[in-house]
C-alpha cells in the first residue's frame, strides 16, 4: 500500500484527515504529524506551519499523545530556528547548532531552506541504492518518506523513516535531488538527527585502537559539543560507528536506554550537542572531512542509513534490539543462523614460512584434533614477487609457484581428502586474501600505479609496506571482482577471510572515500551474490572494519588481532553493545600471547572463544603439550555442542570485566527452553568472595537442569534469577565455567 500528500497549504481543507498504514499514522491538517509507534516505542514529528521545517516531538518510549515543548524565553542572538526541536536542521538561518545538512551552492554561499512539501507512506521498505541497509517485507516494516524542497536551490530532499517493530527500531536516511542547472556540493549528511529535551543524559560509545578495540566508555553529556569520528577512511579501530544515550540511572538490565548504529564502513561523524536550552541534538553520519559530494544538476545522492533502537529494559535489552534486527533484517548471508565450523588457521602457527607439504600436514593434524575447516592465511601467493614477507605481492593473486608448484586446486583437494576425527565428514578450506591493497613491488603496480589512492604528486605514504586500490575507479571494482571468481573457481573454496591492513592516506579529494565505499558495496555486493555458498569473513587489522555496514553482506568479522584471552573479554563484551556475538570471530592462541605474553590456561581461552559465532584455533599443535592436545578434542565437541546457542540465543551481560573479577553472560534461546552461561574469574583472591551469578531472560516458572564443567544440578528459574549461583572457584587465576541449562 503507498498513500501520498502534498503539501495542505496548496490545497483546500476538505483534504483534513487521518492516513495510515499499519505502525505509521498521519494527522493532515495545516500542521500535519506523524508517529511511527508499536506496543513499545513512539517516534513522533510534526510541520511547523509557519515555516513548513518539521518540529521533532519524541521517540523513546510508546507515548499515545504529542506534549508540545514549551520554547521559553527566546530572546537574543538566536532566530526562530534555534528554538526549536528541529527533525532536520539546515544550515544559514539563525540555528546556530551544528547542521545535520550543510550544502554549498554554485554562488558559494551555503544558505539552505528546506521546507515540506508532502509525504508517502507504504508497507515494507525501499532498497536504499548501492549502499547496504535493513530490508523487511510488509509483515516486518512500514516507511514515511516525507518530501522537502528548497526554493531557491531547486534541491529536493525525501526523509525516510522505517519502523520494525519487532525490535522496536526506526531506520532513517535521507536523499537529496538536484533539480537545478548547476553543480552543489553536499558538504554534511548526518543521516540521523535529532533534537531531545532537557534530560540528564549519559553518552555511552566504543573506543580504541588495534589489539584493544571496543573499549567500553560512559560519560555524561555536558553542554557544547561532545562526540567522536573516524577519518581513517573506514569506521576504524579508533571509534565504532555506534553510541548509546541513556539517563545515568540505566543499568545492564534496568532503565531507558537508545543506541544509534549507522550502516556504514567508510570514514563517519557522531555527534552529541547540548544547546543553552539545555536540548540535545544527536547526529551520526558521513565525516565532512571526507564528504564534499559534488552533485550535479539531476543527480541524486543517498545517505547511508542509521538504525536507533529504544529499550525500557537497560543496556542489555538496547543490544538484543539490535542483534535481532541485524540477525533478521540485515545480514543477508546464508550462514547467519548457521552453526559455524570450527577452523585451524595458519597464520600464528607458521606465517610466511611454509610449503605445501607444511600445509597439508598442519591441515592433518588439524582434522585429527576435530577441526572442520583449515584456513590457508596469508603468503600463498605472488609469482614474480613471491609473498615470502609482507613487502611485496600484494596484488598478484596468483598461488606461489615455489610453495604450490601445482597451483591451489590439488592443493585443495589434497585438504579435501582429510577425515575429520570422530566424524564422517571431511576437511573443508578457506583462503585469505587482501583485494584492496597492493604492494608497490608487485605486477599490478608495476602495470596500473595509478590504480592507487593518490593525491596528485604528493608522496604515496606505505603503512605495512602496501597501498590501497582506488575501488572507486570500475576498472579496479571488476579487477578485484575477476580476481576473487578466479581464485574461486581454482580450487574447491568454502570460506573466504577477507582481509584489510591499512587506512586510507593521500585521497585525490575528499569525496574519494564514499565514491571507494560505493565501489567496495558494489564489489562485496557481486561476489556475494554470486557465491551465497561460501562463508565469508571481514578482517581489518583484527576489529577495523567491525561495522554494520560489512555485516549486511558477511556474517561474521574478526573482532581483534589481540587473542589474549583476558583482552578478548573485555574486547567481546565491548562489541556485544552494538553487534551479535554471532557475528564476532575468536580463536584460541598459543601462549605466551603474542600480543600482550600473558599465559591463560587453554580452557579459559577456549571459553572466551567459544562465545562467539566463529571459533578456532590459530597455532602450530606441534608445539603443544600432550595435556593441551589432548584436551582440545574435548574442548571443540563443547564448542560444537553450544555453537547453535551462540548464534540463536539472546545475548545477556551479567557481569562486566571491567568492573568485576567474576564477569559473566549468557545466551538463551527465544523460547527459552536451553540456555548457556559462561562465567570466569580473573584474579584468585581471599577476599572478597565472588557474588553470587543471577542469571536472566529464563521462563520463570519452569525448572531447569545444569550440567557442564563437573555441575549437575536442577533449579527453579526464580531461584537462578533471583538468588542466583553461588559458583566454587579453584585457586587460581584464569578460570572459566560453561553451564547448560535446559528447561525440564
Amino acid at each position: 500500500m503507498v498513500a501520498t500528500r502534498l503539501a495542505l497549504c496548496l490545497f483546500p481543507a476538505w483534504v483534513l484527515g487521518q492516513n495510515s498504514v499499519k505502525w505509521i499514522t498521519v494527522e493532515d491538517g495545516p500542521a500535519p504529524s506523524f508517529s511511527l509507534a508499536s506496543s513499545s516505542i513512539s517516534y513522533q514529528f510534526h510541520v511547523d506551519p509557519s515555516t513548513l521545517d518539521l518540529i521533532h516531538d519524541h521517540w523513546g518510549g510508546y507515548a499515545a499523545e504529542v506534549v508540545t515543548q514549551e520554547l521559553g524565553n527566546t530572546g537574543g542572538w538566536g532566530g526562530p530556528y534555534t528554538y526549536r526541536l528541529r527533525e532536520f536542521p539546515d544550515s544559514g538561518r539563525g540555528d546556530f547548532r551544528t547542521p545535520a545538512i550543510h550544502i554549498q551552492h554554485a554562488s558559494g554561499d551555503t544558505v539552505s531552506a528546506f521546507s515540506y512539501t508532502g509525504y508517502d507512506i507504504k508497507a515494507g521498505k525501499p532498497k536504499l541504492p548501492g549502499l547496504p541497509a535493513t530490508y523487511g517485507g510488509d509483515d516486518d516494516v512500514s516507511t514515511l518518506i516525507v518530501h522537502m524542497y528548497d526554493n531557491y536551490s531547486a534541491i529536493a530532499a525525501d526523509l525516510s523513516y522505517s519502523i520494525f517493530p519487532k525490535h522496536n527500531a526506526i531506520a532513517r536516511s535521507f536523499s537529496l535531488t538536484n533539480k537545478g542547472n548547476s553543480t552543489a556540493t553536499v558538504l554534511r549528511a548526518s543521516s540521523w538527527s535529532i533534537d531531545m529535551p532537557n534530560e540528564e543524559l549519559d553518552l555511552l560509545d566504543l573506543h580504541g585502537d588495534w589489539a584493544n578495540e571496543a573499549q567500553f566508555n560512559r560519560r555524561a553529556v555536558g553542554y557544547g559539543e561532545q562526540g567522536f569520528r573516524s577519518t581513517a577512511g573506514y569506521s576504524s579501530h579508533f571509534h565504532n560507528p555506534f553510541f548509546a544515550l541513556s539517563p545515568p540511572s540505566t543499568t545492564e538490565s534496568q532503565g531507558s536506554a537508545t543506541g544509534y548504529s549507522l550502516i556504514y564502513t567508510g570514514s563517519f561523524a557522531a555527534n552529541v550537542e547540548r544547546w543553552s536550552t539545555g536540548w540535545v541534538r544527536v547526529l551520526l553520519g558521513l565525516n565532512p572531512l571526507h564528504l564534499s559530494w559534488p552533485l550535479k544538476a539531476g543527480d541524486t545522492f543517498t545517505s547511508p542509513e542509521v538504525v536507533s533502537v529504544h529499550s525500557d529494559k537497560g543496556f542489555s535489552g538496547m543490544s538484543q534490539s539490535l542483534h535481532s534486527l541485524y540477525k533478521n533484517q540485515l545480514s543477508r548471508s546464508n550462514h547467519t543462523w548457521e552453526t559455524r565450523p570450527a577452523l585451524l588457521n595458519s597464520w600464528e602457527g607458521l606465517g610466511f614460512d611454509y610449503n605445501q607439504t607444511a600445509m597439508v600436514d598442519l591441515a592433518r593434524q588439524a582434522a585429527d584434533l576435530g577441526c572442520r575447516l583449515f584456513v590457508n592465511d596469508d603468503g600463498w601467493f605472488g609469482t614474480d614477487y613471491p609473498r615470502d614477507n609482507d613487502t611485496l605481492g600484494l596484488g598478484d593473486w596468483t598461488a606461489q609457484p615455489k610453495k604450490f608448484p601445482h597451483g591451489l586446486g590439488p592443493y585443495v583437494d589434497a585438504v579435501n581428502a582429510l577425515p575429520v576425527a570422530n566424524s564422517s565428514d571431511k576437511l573443508e578450506f578457506g583462503l585469505w586474501v587482501e583485494p584492496e591493497m597492493v604492494n608497490p613491488l608487485s605486477d599490478l603496480y608495476n602495470e596500473h600505479p595509478d590504480w592507487a589512492l593518490h593525491a596528485g604528486t604528493h608522496n604515496r605514504t606505505l603503512v605495512r609496506n602496501q597501498l590501497v586500490l582506488n575501488l572507486g575507479l570500475p576498472e579496479v571494482q571488476d579487477y578485484v571482482v575477476d580476481t576473487i571468481e578466479r581464485i574461486l573457481d581454482a580450487a574447491d573454496i568454502r570460506y573466504i577471510k577477507w582481509d584489510n591492513n591499512r587506512g586510507q592516506h593521500e585521497l585525490a579529494s575528499p569525496a574519494a572515500n564514499h565514491a571507494y565505499m560505493l565501489g567496495l558495496y558494489s564489489v562485496i555486493d557481486r561476489l556475494t551474490t554470486a557465491h551465497p555458498e561460501v562463508l565469508w569473513e571481514g578482517c581489518a587489522s583484527g576489529g577495523g572494519r567491525f561495522d554494520a555496514g560489512l555485516l549486511h553482506y558477511w556474517p561474521q568479522s574478526w573482532t581483534s588481532d589481540d587473542t589474549d584471552g583476558l583482552a578478548r573479554l573485555q574486547i567481546q563484551f565491548g562489541t556485544s553493545y552494538a553487534y551479535p556475538p554471532s557475528a564476532m570471530g575468536c580463536h584460541v592462541s598459543a601462549v605466551p600471547n603474542g600480543q600482550v605474553g600473558r599465559t591463560t590456561p587453554l580452557a579459559f581461552r577456549s571459553a572466551v572463544a567459544s562465545m562467539c559465532g566463529s571459533y578456532g584455533l590459530e597455532l602450530d599443535p606441534q608445539h603443544l603439550s600432550t595435556e593441551d592436545l589432548d584436551a582440545i578434542p574435548t574442548l571443540l565437541a563443547l564448542q560444537r555442542d553450544i555453537n547453535p546457542l551462540v548464534i540463536n540465543g539472546d545475548f545477556y551481560r551479567l557481569a562486566l570485566p571491567d568492573q568485576s573479577n567474576w564477569p559473566a553472560a549468557m545466551f538463551v534461546l527465544p523460547d527459552a527452553s536451553t540456555a548457556v552461561l559462561f562465567a570466569f574469574q580473573v584474579r584468585s583472591a581471599t577476599k572478597p568472595l565472588p557474588p553470587p551469578v543471577k542469571l536472566q531472560g529464563l521462563d520463570p516458572q519452569a525448572k531447569y537442569k545444569l550440567t557442564g564443567d563437573g555441575y549437575e544440578a536442577t533449579f527453579s528459574a526464580s531461584t537462578l534469577m533471583n538468588t542466583g549461583l553461588s559458583l566454587t572457584w579453584p585457586n587460581a587465576d584464569y578460570q572459566s565455567i560453561i553451564l547448560k541449562l535446559e528447561k525440564l
